[in-house]
């Protein structure tokens, strides 16, 4: 073989060397931010499920005392018991 075939030889096999672990390490971190996107919706639902439950408390608290006392809107806009 030449030495002109070898050094095309070896350029192609570096490039593709090279080029196969530029796009593994690409995946790699293209995985790692998806997974990061995982955790962050994660964060996000479970954010969601507190506020819910506060929510839900809340509700049932006003339902308690809308049955203790009535409340009614003034005209100027003040809230007085009855």
């Amino acid at each position: 073989m030449s030495t002109a075939a070898k050094l095309t030889l070896a350029g192609t096999s570096l490039a593709t060397i090279g080029i196969v672990l530029f796009v593994h390490r690409q995946q790699k971190l293209d995985q790692a931010a998806m997974h990061a996107g995982v955790i962050r919706d994660m964060e996000q639902q479970r954010v969601k499920k507190e506020r819910m439950v506060d929510f839900e408390m809340q509700r049932q608290l006003e339902e308690q005392y809308r049955k203790l006392q009535t409340v009614s809107d003034s005209t100027d806009g003040q809230v007085r018991a009855k």
